[in-house]
């Protein structure tokens, strides 16, 4: 593994780490009213883009750190999505 390849990894860890705490926290809490839906489908969308890049260059660092980041992200907006279509019907 070269030093750019390692500094690859250190990113998508790092990155993907700091969607943990908001992804637990929306889980759980089902809060979602201060989170921007337009902001999370935009982050999904370019998260899932990120993905296919990752995969088209075979680049493990970016399918990695996608590929989680995708999961974590996708949860909360499906939580904001929920609570919107909630309120709605409320």
């Amino acid at each position: 593994m070269t030093h750019v390849e390692i500094i690859g990894y250190i990113a998508a860890t790092l990155t993907t780490a700091s969607f943990v705490p908001q992804a637990v926290l929306t889980i759980k809490t089902r809060n979602t009213e201060s989170l921007s839906f337009g902001m999370y489908s935009a982050f999904t969308l370019g998260v899932s883009c990120w993905l296919i890049y990752g995969i088209y260059l075979a680049d493990k660092a970016i399918i990695f750190a996608n590929a989680i980041t995708l999961l974590l992200a996708a949860s909360i907006l499906f939580v904001k999505i929920r609570n919107m279509v909630g309120k709605k019907k409320a």
